[in-house]
């Protein structure tokens, strides 16, 4: 090999290893820019309802986390479901949903965590029929149609409204529908009864003059969860702290201030005042963290539900709960 091969064969190596040194350089500059925009954007899912959009409309979370270089980036979605796939698949970090859909995901393998609670809400969610129904009692609902969105918190308030009644839940015919594909069966008649949570529970009875056959009370305590994805709640203590913090504090504004609370949240759901009014009564303020008793329920819940095969097998609620704030709610 002449001296000229020698030296472009070593400029070529030198190159090669330059371009791998270049490539490991820029992998480990955009991992640590996309680990920077992981702790500089929070991103939430909420629903039409309760604390969650009130704070989004309050923006004091915006404003706290702001002064320390985070960015708050809200998503709607339709209901808990769907949003708990959100945050199993990455695109939220943070979300509340209703009783059902925690044990739902858990069962589907999804990678999130208890944070905290409201208390009961039971007047929340109910089973209507239409104004001119002829049905009187859930008994009544044995071999006609119910439209319901699957893996809600409504679902288990079905269940334990059926077997009340002296039911079995093979004896109706459930209609698995979003809310607002539900609300226009319900209104075109295509289902018999709807179980259904407010404010689209307080929209039927105030628009459309829906009649309650039966409501949570004495059946399910219904209570709303706030959950986040494990990663980011190991990774970010810290903000998930400060968000339960500002959740406390506008469940404490709202509590004292009902009627700017329902001003607040019409202008977030688009809702009219009234319904939103009517709605604001039966919620129950005041975030906690998960307790012992709770996650008892929970496991009841999901204990009824793997027996009626709802989900494929049974759970260990405990398993999915956040343990820093539940070792501080018991000091």
């Amino acid at each position: 090999m002449t001296k000229t091969q020698k030296n472009r064969l070593a400029k070529r190596r030198t190159l090669a290893v330059l371009s791998a040194a270049t490539i490991t350089a820029l992998t480990a500059t955009v991992s640590g820019l996309a680990s920077a925009q992981d702790k500089r954007t929070l991103r939430i899912g909420y629903q039409k309802y309760g604390t969650l959009t009130l704070l989004k409309g309050r923006g004091t979370l915006d404003k706290r986390l702001a002064a320390l270089g985070i960015d708050v980036r809200w998503t709607e979605f339709p209901a808990g479901p769907v949003l708990l796939e959100g945050l199993n698949v990455g695109s939220i970090d943070f979300g509340t949903v209703g009783e059902a859909p925690p044990i739902f995901a858990q069962a589907a393998g999804a990678n999130l965590v208890y944070v905290a609670n409201e208390p009961p809400a039971p007047r929340a969610e109910a089973i209507v029929v239409p104004k001119g129904s002829p049905l009187k009692s859930v008994a009544e609902l044995k071999g006609r149609k119910v439209a319901l969105n699957k893996g809600s918190n409504v679902h288990y308030l079905l269940v334990r409204a059926i077997e009340k009644a002296g039911l079995q839940y093979s004896d109706i015919t459930p209609v698995y529908l979003p809310p607002a594909d539900a609300r226009a069966a319900f209104e075109r008649g295509s289902v018999d009864a709807w179980v259904i949570w407010d404010p689209f529970l307080a929209a039927a009875e105030s628009q459309l003059g829906a009649r309650v056959l039966a409501d949570g009370r004495g059946l399910v305590s219904n209570h709303q969860f706030y959950l986040a994805s494990r990663p980011y709640a190991d990774k970010h203590p810290d903000i998930v702290r400060v968000i339960i913090e500002e959740l406390v504090k506008v469940d404490e504004w709202g509590l004292a201030n009902p009627g700017d609370a329902a001003a607040v949240l019409s202008g977030q759901t688009g809702l009219d005042a009234a319904t939103v009014a009517l709605a604001v009564e039966r919620y129950a303020y005041g975030v906690k963290p998960i307790t012992p008793a709770v996650i008892e329920e929970q496991q009841r819940i999901a204990d009824v539900f793997a027996k009626l095969k709802l989900i494929p097998k049974p759970l260990r609620v405990a398993d999915i709960v956040w343990q820093p704030l539940v070792a501080q709610s018991s000091k």
